[in-house]
């Protein structure tokens, strides 16, 4: 998932395009923008943008554990 992403480990911040790439344990999550699809949306783009909220959930999860 493509978009804007910054944690926040040991006081540090780190930026990321990739959300697969955000490490299993930091502080604190600062930024979950994800990229959205541009307008008009097919079924398929409604369907990814269905599962940011999902994945937001799970990466606020691991800083706040």
């Amino acid at each position: 998932m493509i978009g804007e992403y910054i944690i926040q480990k040991d006081g540090k911040n780190f930026n990321y395009t990739n959300v697969d790439d955000i490490p299993e344990t930091f502080d604190h999550l600062i930024k979950f923008l994800p990229k959205t699809p541009p307008d008009p949306h097919t079924q398929a783009e409604h369907d990814y943008i269905e599962t940011f909220n999902d994945k937001f959930k799970e990466i606020f999860k691991r800083g706040n554990d």
